[in-house]
């Protein structure tokens, strides 16, 4: 079905989850290899857990699915198990908000992270939990026009604009902190993570870089030197 739409739209084509149990993806990556790597995706999207949205069933929020922090490493290692990290990208959401999570999770694999709570809290929602009964107090999910003027657009594009630039621009400050030109280019050795007793560990050691299982190793494909490893490139 993949490879159809992408035949038919000429455009990317991938999907997006929320990870549950992983046998699934060994099954995936074992197709690809089988039917070609052209028919792999082009992208699988990571959702965390914890994401969603006020219309999301309560039980579903609480207790289904994996959080990021454990669903990107695992999507990450295993697509470079199976020789196909530079073939697949992978996008990160799921409560990413601030520039030290995206940071997080550009070093830990993503190609890039999208943020729909992000934006949502730049133009004035305050988790009223009402996004499908048309009754949302800021004005973002509804048709009611009295509920509507709460959401000046004016005012809140520049909120939005903000938001956006200041991310961009703290996610690239915190790479060139770590020596780096760009964010693609962080990884997992430039970062520590903070244990239960407080003490910082390497990132590397909590989640060493894969080598291809040996029965993909051989595949040959494109890496580009100016992202790292966890990227699917050699740098």
């Amino acid at each position: 079905m993949i490879h159809r739409v992408r035949e038919v739209t000429g455009k990317p084509v991938g999907f997006k989850v929320v990870i549950g149990t992983s046998s699934w993806l060994d099954d995936l990556c074992r197709a690809i290899h089988q039917r070609g790597i052209s028919s792999a995706p082009d992208f699988i999207t990571i959702d965390s857990a914890d994401g969603g949205t006020g219309a999301a069933p309560q039980c579903l929020i609480d207790y289904m699915g994996q959080p990021i922090k454990r669903s990107l490493p695992l999507v990450v290692d295993k697509l470079m198990d199976y020789n196909l990290r530079a073939r697949i990208k992978i996008i990160c959401s799921g409560k990413l908000i601030n520039p030290s999570e995206v940071a997080w999770a550009l070093s830990m694999g993503a190609d890039f992270v999208t943020s729909a709570r992000g934006f949502m809290f730049s133009l004035g929602c305050i988790q009223a939990l009402q996004c499908n009964k048309n009754t949302c107090p800021t004005g973002i999910t509804t048709h009611d026009a009295e509920l509507q003027k709460g959401l000046d657009v004016d005012d809140k594009s520049e909120r939005v604009y903000q938001y956006a630039s200041k991310m961009m621009y703290d996610v690239g400050m915190i790479a060139h902190s770590c020596g780096v030109k760009q964010a693609g280019q962080l990884s997992r050795k430039h970062t520590q993570i903070i244990n239960e007793q407080g003490i910082p560990m390497d990132m590397l050691d909590l989640y060493p870089i894969h080598k291809a299982l040996p029965e993909f190793a051989a595949i040959q494909s494109e890496l580009d030197a100016n992202v790292s490893l966890e990227h699917g490139g050699s740098g």
